[in-house]
């Protein structure tokens, strides 16, 4: 077999698209989706593998900026449409892609990359780690009490078609981005993903809605959801099925779970991605009728240990030496010295003795502070070396805040 690995070709966007499709199950996207994905598509950041005139592999990225701890918004590669063929597999395609990928984003001098897995047991090889979680409610809202802070009366809510309320739920998203670990600047055409609602895709709801939340006449909050009508022998019974739902101080929030948790001939509030300390979930009245389920959400893989370590804060001072192992990426391999606290950090490299071994894969899923470098060293995953350094570590990486992931790409 002869493959060649190259950019993709705009003129070649529709037959390697239909490739990733087939990969994917074969159906078709509708074609408010696809066109919304030609569009977002970076021609120069995209790939395939050919054999002959045939699309086999493909890959790409998106230009991002991600939150990490400490509010700064660090470039990041948002890996994106990776598939083989099944014609292909188990010929090393995928690793191919994977290094060209990764030796791109380091020209491109962004310290991270990131992906959302369709199988989570793919990219811990090439050394990416699950670096946020997400929980998936199913919220039984005719038997659960909501305890409202006061002033939840005074927000005025309205509901406006989504397309006319993008800018300003834009804004209310641009505010918030900074404050929490992981999630995403929207680039131009990003605004348009979450108000996509193709008819054909609807599988029985309603048309996707927003409702705004105001006070004194300023846009402080929003959600888009969609209603599913279904009725059973005690009559209605239908299901709210929430989209997103962003808010800038806790009665806004309130108001807005408040109006949700409530809208007529329904009984149950479903949302596939909230952050693991949602609100909420210390609102009402009995957790146990919100079903609540966690799955991970967003991989991350430092590409530039020295600059990934060194561009968040830390919740704790650290100085530590860090002994990487990267086969994948060989030149993160080595010894780092990272010390930092809540001002900032530096990461250089050091022939000092380490204090802490593990791989990148381990720095990549405790970098945004959901997974606590001691609960890897408990499974065998990191090395204490030196007497201490593991707390020290464990807790400077920690976020107040937990991490993230808003929407995939």
């Amino acid at each position: 077999m002869t493959t060649q690995v190259r950019t993709l070709r705009a003129a070649e966007w529709d037959g390697w698209y239909a490739t990733l499709e087939r990969a994917f199950g074969g159906a078709a996207e509708s074609p408010e989706e696809r066109g919304l994905y030609r569009d977002l598509t970076e021609m120069d950041r995209s790939f395939g593998v050919w054999d002959g005139s045939e699309v086999v592999g493909t890959a790409g990225a998106f230009t991002f900026r991600m939150a990490v701890p400490g509010g700064a918004l660090l470039p990041a590669a948002g890996v994106t449409m990776v598939s083989v063929q099944s014609t292909h597999r188990r010929r090393g395609l995928l690793t191919q892609m994977m290094r060209h990928q990764l030796t791109d984003v380091r020209r491109r001098a962004e310290p991270l990359a990131v992906l959302t897995a369709s199988e989570p047991v793919i990219y811990g090889r090439f050394g990416y780690g699950v670096a946020t979680r997400q929980a998936q409610l199913r919220v039984e809202t005719k038997r659960v009490a909501l305890t409202l802070p006061d002033g939840t009366d005074d927000v005025r809510l309205r509901i406006v078609p989504p397309a006319e309320a993008v800018a300003a739920c834009e804004r209310v998203y641009a505010r918030l981005v900074t404050g929490r670990p992981g999630m995403l600047a929207r680039q131009p055409g990003w605004e348009r993903l979450p108000v996509l609602d193709p008819p054909g895709d609807r599988a029985g709801t309603g048309e996707l809605l927003c409702v705004l939340a105001e006070v004194a006449g300023e846009v402080r909050g929003y959600a888009r959801y969609a209603v599913k009508a279904e009725w059973g022998d005690g009559g209605p019974d239908g299901t709210v099925q929430l989209r997103d739902i962003e808010a800038l101080d806790p009665v806004v929030r309130a108001a807005l779970w408040r109006y949700l948790l409530s809208v007529d001939l329904t009984s149950t509030l479903v949302s596939h991605n909230r952050p693991v300390d949602e609100p909420l979930l210390h609102m009402v009245s009995d957790v146990r009728r919100c079903g609540v389920r966690l799955r991970e959400g967003l991989f991350l893989r430092p590409v530039e240990v020295g600059a990934a370590l060194a561009g968040r804060t830390y919740a704790a001072p650290v100085d530590v030496v860090l002994d990487v192992r990267d086969a994948f990426c060989p030149w993160n391999e080595g010894r780092w010295r990272l010390s930092g606290d809540a001002k900032g950090a530096s990461c250089e490299r050091t022939a000092d003795r380490p204090d802490l071994a593990l791989s990148v894969r381990e720095l990549g899923a405790a970098y945004l502070g959901d997974t606590r470098l001691s609960a890897l060293a408990a499974a065998g995953r990191v090395r204490e070396l030196r007497p201490g350094a593991l707390a020290e570590a464990s807790e400077a990486f920690g976020s107040d805040v937990a991490p993230w992931l808003p929407h995939g790409f």
